[in-house]
């Protein structure tokens, strides 16, 4: 009869690791299955890319006066790289370049992510 007990008190041992490791097993897919939804998720959320030339600052009596052919003068020189902002944060630099009779951008300095995420603090 101890025999049997000791064999079924083993059973039951080996059952209940069994259902541990199947509830372990359960959770890490469940959490694996949550991060790809959230990385699906953030993948595809849309974000608002610029390309800046320069900047100035007008007093509304002088942005008033602005008319057709006025020329408006920026902060930089010609021949600066230009700045590629994502939401308003700066994300790289680069110069114009002409793909298929359309503007665009040659990255020729990438911002180190450091960088960025002290931006997005601002």
């Amino acid at each position: 009869m101890s025999e049997e007990n000791n064999t079924a008190d083993q059973s039951s041992e080996h059952d209940v690791l069994l259902s541990a490791q199947q509830q372990k097993t359960d959770s890490s897919s469940i959490i694996e299955n949550s991060i790809d939804l959230e990385s699906d998720l953030i993948n595809n959320l849309p974000v608002n890319i610029s390309v800046e030339v320069g900047r100035t600052k007008f007093k509304i009596e002088e942005l008033m006066r602005l008319t057709q052919g006025s020329v408006v003068e920026l902060d930089r020189l010609a021949g600066e790289p230009l700045d590629l902002r994502v939401n308003d944060v700066l994300i790289a630099q680069g110069e114009v370049v002409l793909v298929n009779d359309k503007y665009g951008i040659r990255l020729t300095q990438v911002v180190p992510k450091t960088e960025r995420l002290k931006q997005m603090d601002k």
